[in-house]
């Protein structure tokens, strides 16, 4: 069996979002957290897909993510405020039409090099938790098409913190390998829309 590796496709937000993610981050509880904390090496991010592909044909991917970028201009997008599911809280996002296209387009134009059959192994330094695996590997099935939720993960807590809604722009897509918590750090591609 060939090696997986798990990917993301992300927004990545602008400074004035990635900053505000990061603060908010560090401030959460520590008695609450699980590990996860956002910095350099666990970058703020708006998933649009996340998967398992066999490791050679991750360049096939970045094409095909390419494609889908092509003529595409920036989203204008807005935190709404907090959210949560599970132990997780987050930097809500609105959902718009435009943002919707994309995270479908995305989800159609990948599914050919999905696969199955993955474990820990496919993330950096192989130190990923069992509900990281279980969670991209149902990230079609439980948060996809009409269950999309976009958020930015903050990190672990019980309250939910205070945030202020914020519009901004986001005209950065990234192909990331996937790290423990489905934190993206490791960056195998990135776009600047409109992608030409």
């Amino acid at each position: 069996m060939e090696a997986a590796v798990a990917v993301d496709v992300a927004i990545l937000p602008p400074p004035i979002v990635s900053e505000a993610a990061i603060r908010l981050s560090a401030a959460l509880p520590a008695s609450e957290s699980k590990g996860l904390q956002l910095d350099a090496q666990h970058l703020p991010h708006i998933t649009l897909t996340q998967q398992f592909v066999h490791a050679p044909e991750v360049g096939r991917v970045a094409e095909a993510i390419a494609r889908v970028l092509c003529d595409r201009e920036p989203l204008p997008l807005v935190v709404t405020g907090p959210g949560r599911g599970s132990s997780s809280v987050w930097m809500q996002v609105g959902v718009t039409p435009a943002l919707l296209d994309l995270h479908r387009d995305l989800m159609d134009a990948l599914e050919p090099f999905e696969r199955s059959g993955a474990n820990s192994s496919a993330f950096v330094g192989g130190s990923a938790r069992a509900g990281d695996v279980k969670w991209v590997s149902r990230f079609r099935q439980d948060s996809s098409y009409s269950r999309y939720q976009p958020h930015v993960t903050l990190g672990h807590a019980t309250k939910l913190p205070h945030i202020t809604p914020l519009a901004f722009n986001a005209d950065t897509v990234a192909l990331f390998h996937l790290g423990r918590f489905c934190s993206c750090g490791d960056v195998l591609e990135s776009w600047r829309l409109p992608v030409l």
